[in-house]
C-alpha cells in the first residue's frame, strides 16, 4: 500500500494588511492589549465584492498545482476545508472546481466542516483515498474570509481582533518511498461545550440545543410567525449573528488536548518530541503555541508561528504557515513535520508527515 506524499503546496493571502492600529478606529482596544492576549499584530482581508473563499482557495490550489508539476485536469478529488463558506449551500468544494475550470471533469468534491481542525481532518480523509488508490492527485484547500462576518464594534472586540483571512491547499499523491509522506493522523472531538466556540445565528436549531441544555435563550422567535428558523430582528438587534467564544475555556482546553494528541501521534510511531524536525500548529493565539511549546520542550527552531502577521484563519492557518516554512527553507526532504489543530466544537487532532 502506498504512502501519502505533499507533492505540491501554495498559499495566498489578500494584499490588504489591516493593523491593530486600524481596528482601533472602529472599537475601543489598544495595539498592546491585541499584542499581549495574542500575540497578533496585524492580519489581511479580502476586497469586498472582489474576493471570497472560493477565490482566495483558488489562488492557493494554482500555485499548488503547479508545484506538483500537474495540470488541474489531473485533479481528480477535491476536498475544501472552511468555516467562511461562500453560501450557506452549496459548498465551496464545487465552487473551486467551477473557479478553477475543471467543471468538464465532473469530479467529486467533498467540504470539511471541522473548522479550526479542518486541514488536519482534510488531510486524514485525502489519506485514507489516496492509500486505497481510489484517487492519485487529491485536491485539500483550506481557506477562510473572516472579515465578512465579524462583529466590528467594541462589543464584538475579543472575537473580531483574533481572525484574518487567507487560504493554503496542498497536492497529495501517492509515494513507494519506505517511510515517507503521512504517517499517522489522530483525531477526536467532545461536543459538550459546542456552543463555547460558535456561529449560532443564523441557523436552523429555533433553540433546541439551548432548551436541552436548561438555558434560557430569547432569539425572537415569537415574532415570526412560520418557525423562526433562520434571522429575527431580536437575533440582529443583539448581535447575535456573529462568531461568540468562551476564550478562557477554549485555551484551557487547548492547552491540554493539543500536547495529549500530538503525544498521541509521536507514540504510534515510537518518535519523541526530540524527532521533530517541524511542529507547525494551529494558529489560533500566540500565546498557545507557546505553552505548547514549553509543554513539549520543543526549542524555537523547532516551531514555526505566523499568527503575527496573518492571525487566525482557521482552517487555513497550518497550509499557509507550512507553506510559508517549505519556502524559507525550514521543510527539507526526510524531516519530520508535526501538525495539530485544535478549535470549535471541540474537536482537534494531529498528523506526522516524514517529507
Amino acid at each position: 500500500m502506498p504512502n501519502t506524499k505533499i507533492a505540491g503546496i501554495g498559499f495566498y493571502v489578500p494584499e490588504q494588511v489591516v493593523t491593530n492600529h486600524d481596528l482601533m478606529r472602529h472599537m475601543d482596544t489598544t495595539d498592546e492589549w491585541i499584542q499581549e492576549r495574542s500575540g497578533i499584530v496585524e492580519r489581511r482581508f479580502a476586497k469586498r465584492t472582489e474576493e471570497t473563499t472560493t477565490t482566495l482557495g483558488a489562488k492557493a490550489a494554482e500555485i499548488a498545482i503547479q508545484r506538483a508539476g500537474i495540470t488541474k485536469e489531473d485533479v481528480d478529488f477535491i476536498i475544501f476545508a472552511t468555516l467562511s463558506p461562500d453560501y450557506f449551500f452549496p459548498g465551496c468544494g464545487v465552487l473551486l472546481q467551477r473557479e478553477l475550470g475543471i467543471t468538464h471533469t465532473e469530479i467529486g468534491a467533498l467540504d470539511i466542516r471541522n473548522q479550526c481542525s479542518g486541514f488536519v481532518y482534510g488531510l486524514s480523509v485525502a489519506d485514507q483515498f489516496v492509500k486505497s488508490g481510489m484517487y492519485k492527485n487529491v485536491l485539500l484547500v483550506g481557506s477562510e474570509v473572516h472579515s465578512m462576518g465579524i462583529d466590528f464594534s467594541t462589543r464584538g472586540r475579543n472575537v473580531t481582533v483574533l481572525f484574518g483571512d487567507g487560504a493554503g491547499a496542498v497536492v497529495l499523491q501517492p509515494t513507494e518511498e519506505k517511510g515517507k509522506g503521512v504517517l499517522v493522523s489522530k483525531l477526536h472531538s467532545d461536543g459538550t461545550h459546542a456552543e463555547q466556540l460558535a456561529f449560532i445565528n443564523p441557523g436552523c436549531h429555533a433553540g433546541y440545543h439551548f432548551k436541552k441544555m436548561g438555558t434560557e435563550v430569547d432569539f425572537g422567535y415569537e415574532d415570526v410567525e412560520f418557525g423562526g428558523l433562520f434571522l429575527t430582528q431580536k437575533m440582529m438587534d443583539d448581535g447575535m449573528i456573529f462568531p461568540n467564544m468562551d476564550g478562557p475555556l477554549v485555551f484551557k482546553h487547548a492547552v491540554t488536548k493539543f500536547p495529549e494528541v500530538i503525544m498521541e501521534v509521536l507514540n504510534d510511531q515510537g518518535l519523541s518530541t526530540s524527532d521533530i524536525n517541524l511542529f507547525v500548529p494551529h494558529q489560533a493565539n500566540l500565546r498557545i503555541s507557546q505553552l505548547v511549546q514549553r509543554q513539549l520542550h520543543l526549542r524555537d527552531d523547532q516551531v514555526w508561528n505566523n499568527i503575527q502577521r496573518y492571525g487566525n484563519t482557521t482552517a487555513a492557518t497550518i497550509p499557509i504557515a507550512l507553506c510559508e516554512a517549505w519556502e524559507a527553507g525550514k521543510v527539507k526532504d526526510g524531516d519530520l513535520i508535526c501538525i495539530a489543530a485544535f478549535g470549535s466544537g471541540f474537536t482537534w487532532g494531529a498528523s506526522l508527515i516524514r517529507w
